[in-house]
This record gives structure tokens, sequence and C-alpha cells, in this order.
């Protein structure tokens, strides 16, 4: 049999390119490698899947950067709205909550793979399981075949790769697709870990770590030169800082190392002048209260005492002895702790890959390949990632979408 379609590749992008291809008429086969398709979107958003985010199509094409704008034609067929009218549509009732995030409203992530894969099963997709692709067969500029692993064959008039980068791979993203597309002659951008915790060499954050940040300005610089800014949440960990600002800074971290610095401004709305008269306020009507207690009304309790430290100041010193020297050492912190980055964590526990296919070699119209006629690349392969909050989910869902409708049975 020559399929219509053969997808490789079982996650969001290809789900949707399956699905939506066969719903238009193609006869489609999926290979996916592991038993069962969908495990890296069952673990997307802590398990609860953040699917979406619900700003319209112009934001989200900024949220991706420089490069935001080869989503603009994927956006435009199948941005935001109407990926949660699919989903509803299917019986996954879904909810918005801060930031414009988008999950089902069970917060359960299976909910969202379940129906998927009824979609699939509505329009007769065949899938099949397990199935370790050993090599693409290619004559001229024309995929002819797959083979699998256990030497099965299957040929196409029409193939997607939607095979995910090389974060999380226990799910199975072990980057096979970059391999098949560098033999097929397209340009792989150097890839990264992106979305994923960076890692601090000063001891220091040891002693702060669990702690929560709320509103922190964040930022990289090397060589005395600012490289990128990013205000918003994160945490503390053992060997240094988690959470969304952190996250949205390290594929810069990564592609830029070494010698790194990571500054922080714990008060960035308050403007070095401004918070001297502030300190010196709260400083005059706390004269016999020791300095950790009073700096925590503006610091978290463990973080008064960190900076004091720094400071060169006993944290139980009361303010009455506080100088004016001391008193702009602890600003000077507060606005600028500077911290050294060594690196990010690894693709284990990254949420993404930075880097992959060049976007010029894919039609952003289509998602066919400039280079392989009957070739389409969606999802976590292409060269395009954003921050964390449900746009490179929505990347998949549209890349994949717009896919599957460029197939002519």
């Amino acid at each position: 049999m020559v399929y219509d379609l053969i997808v490789i590749g079982g996650g969001p992008a290809g789900l949707m390119a399956a699905g939506r291809a066969a719903k238009l008429g193609a006869k489609v086969l999926l290979l996916e490698k592991n038993k069962k398709p969908g495990l890296k979107l069952l673990s997307t958003g802590q398990e609860r899947c953040n699917l979406t985010n619900s700003i319209n199509s112009r934001e989200l094409i900024k949220s991706f950067g420089n490069k935001g704008k080869f989503l603009f034609s994927a956006l435009s067929r199948f941005g935001a709205k109407e990926v949660m009218a699919f989903f509803e549509a299917g019986g996954v009732p879904l909810k918005t909550e801060v930031n414009n995030r988008v999950f089902p409203v069970s917060n359960q992530a299976k909910d969202i793979l379940k129906y998927l894969l009824a979609y699939l099963s509505q329009f007769k997709v065949e899938t099949i399981t397990s199935a370790t692709v050993k090599e693409i067969v290619k004559h001229h500029n024309l995929i002819t075949k797959v083979v699998l692993e256990n030497g099965q064959e299957f040929k196409a008039k029409h193939f997607v790769f939607a095979t995910g980068g090389l974060s999380y791979p226990t799910t199975g993203s072990t980057g096979d697709g970059y391999a098949w597309l560098k033999n097929l002659g397209h340009t792989i951008v150097q890839t990264f870990p992106a979305l994923t915790p960076i890692l601090i060499k000063d001891k220091i954050v040891k002693d702060l770590e669990g702690l929560s940040l709320a509103s922190v300005k964040f930022t990289i610089i090397q060589n005395n030169k600012v490289l990128t800014s990013q205000s918003g949440e994160a945490v503390f960990t053992a060997c240094g800082l988690s959470g969304p600002a952190i996250f949205a800074l390290s594929s810069v971290v990564a592609r830029a190392l070494p010698q790194l610095q990571l500054s922080l401004d714990f008060l960035p709305d308050e403007k070095p002048e401004a918070l001297d008269k502030h300190l010196q306020t709260l400083f005059s009507k706390n004269k016999n209260k020791q300095l950790k207690n009073v700096l925590a009304r503006l610091l978290a309790v463990r973080l008064a005492v960190v900076i004091s430290q720094q400071s060169k100041i006993n944290p139980e010193t009361e303010i009455n002895q506080i100088t004016k020297a001391n008193r702009l050492a602890l600003i000077k912190l507060i606005k600028n702790f500077s911290l050294e980055i060594t690196g990010v964590e690894g693709y284990h526990k990254a949420m993404l890959t930075s880097g992959g296919v060049a976007l010029t070699e894919i039609d952003p119209k289509t998602m066919r390949s400039k280079i392989i006629d009957n070739l389409s690349v969606v999802g976590e392969l292409l060269d395009l990632d954003g921050p964390t909050g449900g746009f490179n989910l929505q990347m998949c869902w549209s890349t994949g979408y717009l896919a599957g409708e460029n197939i002519k049975p």
C-alpha cells in the first residue's frame, strides 16, 4: 500500500497533522517509537497541559522574537481561538488562568490526549507504535519509503517529520529527526536546551534554596555588556535558579556561555534614589530594631539576612548603628545582586529545544520543505522556540494543522 501521508512522531504536532490530513480525506499512517503516542504531551504544564495562550496572534508572534513572523500563516489558519474551539468541540472544557494560560478544566493532560486519539480514530488514521525508524529512503528530491528497525517498509506520497527535539529524552525525544533532515540536505541550526534552570557558581544560592521571587528583574551580562533582561517569577534551587523568568533566559545563556553574570534587581520598580529615601524613612521609624527585621518589610526574611551578610553587616545590628555607607551598600546589592553563571541544566530538565531546522528552508505557508518535495517539518524540530506559558504547544498545533491541511489525497 502507498499511503497519502506518513507522519513520523506522535507528539502534539504529529497528532494534529495526521488528524487534519485524514479529516480532509488522506489515507494516513502515524508511526510512533513509544508504546503509546503523546507521552511528552502528558507531562506538559506539570501534567495539566498548558495547551495554548489566549492572547491574540499578533502578540503570540511577538513572543517568539525575530523568528516569530514565520508563524504568521500557521496562526492565521489555526491560532489560539481555533485551538480552544477545537478541543471544546471535542468535549474538553477549558479555562484561562493567570497570564492568559489555557488549561483543561479537569487539570488533566490526559483529557487532551484522549480527544486527540479519538480524533485520529474517527478519521481512520492507522497508528503503529513501538515503531523505530531505521532509514529514510530518498530518490532524487523525494522520499520514497521509511524502513523500521524490524524490517517493515512503508511507502507514501508525502511525509511529515514531527519527532520533536532533544528535551525530555525519556519520552522518546532523542533528536532522530535532526539527523534525518541533515542527511536529506537540510541545515540544522545548533541546538541548545531551552526553558530550563540556570546553574550558579556562588554557594550563596544554597542558603536561599526554595525561596520564591515574585517580581524580580533578571539581567544577563557578559564582559560588562547587557545581553538581555527578563522580569517575573523565579525560585532559588540548591545549585541555581528556576521558574518562568529564568526559563525565558535559559536559551540565551546556553548560546552565550561562558563568562556570564546574572544580575538580580529585587525591587525593579524603585530607582536607587527613591529606594534610599524609602530606607531612610523606614530606618528613622525603627531605630531600635534589628536590620534583618526592618529589611524584611521590603524583602523576604531569608533574603534580607543574606543581603545584610553580603554587605558585611551583621543582620542583627540595630538600625541606629547603620551608617550611610552601610545603607548605600545595601541598596547596591538590592538593585544589583550579581551571581556567576556556570551553565544551564541539560535536556533532561529542559522543556524545549532551541535551534533546529533552518526556517529559511521551510515554506511557512505550508510547512513543506524547500529541499525535499514531499516532506513537511513541524513542531519542535523547527528552529523556533517561545517562552513558557502555552506558546510552544500552540506552535505545535498550528504547524501540525497547516502541514496536514496541505496534504493532497
